[in-house]
């Protein structure tokens, strides 16, 4: 038997995003998102699908909450959909109370059955509305404004009843893959076989630099007239992969290793808790990147109460040597799953971006925590998919081994870091739930603990993984 390690109030559960799982996209009063566009653009989508029904959780919070407790949840991450909220998104735009109260609804429900409600305001669908007004994310002035009235309805509404808020989810890939590969919504790049419009050398930085404000700025309000309602906290959530050197013994790929990290993570986290950019990205991007006003910094630097960290994979960094290209977001540098030595970092899954490397995770953790002094951190998100897995039967499907393992090895690397490293870590939420719409993939690449039948009603079947989970925390935490 394993002996416990974990404190008693540990907070481990599942996460899910609005756009991924909702569906209704008109229903009640909603407005469409810059996804829903996105969705209608040939070829944008593996699949050439859309989150038009995805898991169709507006209508089943019943079912997903006994879900939820089935499996043991202790706490549910989810996000709001802006556009459900506010249709036009603005702040002098009309709020929907019909949608405003679907999230109320569901925190009672998850209250009801003592579980904890985490949430995010931003999971990447910005209202389509203000995309089409001032260009979202480009227009510091009006979307650090309609943001803030935005968390101040979602305080208003939900301050006294929830006590963990996340401003903004992975801001790296609404920017990197939303303004530099057109990849994501709302698809601006400089590759004009993409998109007829976007800069991919100057349009990120100012995305990312805006988004850091609004988060600054919501936590600022959050702080000031809310906190004390119920004591609660609030942060980002970043992504961030980690790193080892292409070749071990070379210095340059050593450096390189580091500057990757600067690129993905420090971006956003060095203003948080340092009041400037890193360095690295200072000397490649120069004026491309945007500077700090004396209030803006303000706003940003101390903004975190806890450090929101996703986590997935790791790469091999190779350097480049030269002049970095003027649409490069990495920091002049490869990114492999191959070293020198021929040896790959981990196993092949459905996502061509993702081979599981466990110790990476403590790794990172410990690279986080030195950087940032101790930071309280709350990993988000946690998750595998699985090759092939959307081929599968259904009882392939729900004896999800690999899923189990990844689990395990990630929780156990977790853990150590905690117990042998001290990192202050009070919370891991897996990635996902149940099976939703993948982005850009569409459906065909699988992230649930929970099997959902597409084709037969979004009937929800749990995989083994759903359950391995809450027998490993439960052989964890201290009673």
């Amino acid at each position: 038997m394993t002996k416990p390690k974990l404190p008693s109030d540990f907070l481990w559960g599942f996460a899910t995003a609005s756009y991924q799982i909702e569906g209704g996209p008109s229903d009640d009063g909603r407005g469409p998102s810059i996804w829903d566009k996105f969705c209608q653009i040939p070829g944008k989508i593996a699949d050439g699908s859309s989150g038009d029904v995805a898991c169709d959780s507006y209508h089943r919070v019943d079912e997903d909450i006994a879900l939820l407790k089935q499996i043991g949840a202790k706490a549910y991450r989810f996000s709001i959909s802006w556009s459900r909220v506010i249709p036009l998104g603005g702040r002098d735009d009309l709020i929907n109370e019909r949608g405003l109260q679907y999230y109320v609804d569901l925190v009672d429900s998850l209250l009801a059955v003592n579980i904890v409600p985490v949430i995010t305001l931003f999971h990447w669908d910005l209202p389509a509305a203000l995309d089409d007004r001032y260009g979202g994310f480009l227009n510091k002035a009006e979307f650090v404004a309609d943001y803030t009235r935005y968390a101040r309805v979602m305080f208003e509404a939900l301050g006294s009843k929830v006590r963990h808020w996340i401003t903004f989810n992975e801001p790296w890939c609404s920017t990197i893959l939303g303004y530099n590969t057109g990849l994501f919504a709302p698809g601006r790049t400089s590759d004009r076989t993409k998109s007829p419009v976007g800069d991919s050398s100057r349009e990120p930085w100012i995305a990312g630099h805006n988004i850091l404000i609004a988060h600054g700025s919501a936590v600022k309000l959050y702080r000031d007239e809310f906190k004390w309602r119920s004591g609660g906290e609030i942060g980002i959530t970043l992504n961030g992969d980690w790193v080892e050197p292409w070749d071990a013994s070379s210095s340059a790929d050593v450096e390189a290793c580091e500057r990757k990290l600067e690129f993905a993570v420090s971006w956003f986290a060095d203003p948080i808790y340092h009041g400037h950019y890193p360095a690295s990205m200072l000397a490649q991007l120069g004026d491309r990147l945007p500077t700090w006003s004396a209030e803006d910094l303000a706003l940003v630097k101390g903004s975190n109460d806890f450090y929101g960290m996703n986590f997935y994979t790791a790469n091999y960094i190779r350097h480049r040597a030269g002049t970095p290209e003027l649409e490069d977001f990495l920091g002049n540098l490869e990114c492999l799953f191959v070293n020198r030595e021929g040896k790959i970092i981990g196993p092949d899954t459905q996502s061509v971006w993702l081979k599981p490397y466990p110790i990476g995770f403590r790794k990172m953790m410990n690279w986080l925590s030195n950087r940032y002094e101790k930071p309280k951190i709350f990993v988000t998100e946690n998750g595998t998919s699985l090759k092939g897995e959307n081929g599968f039967s259904k009882e392939e499907i729900l004896e999800d081994d690999f899923r189990v393992n990844y689990f395990e090895d990630y929780i156990a690397a977790m853990t150590d870091a905690i117990v042998e490293d001290g990192i202050d870590c009070r919370g891991y939420m897996a990635w996902s739930l149940m099976d939703n719409f993948e982005w850009a993939e569409g459906y065909e690449t699988r992230f649930g603990v929970t099997y959902v039948d597409y084709k037969g009603g979004q009937k929800r079947y749990p995989k083994k993984s759903a359950q391995a989970i809450g027998k490993i925390f439960d052989s964890l935490i201290k009673e």
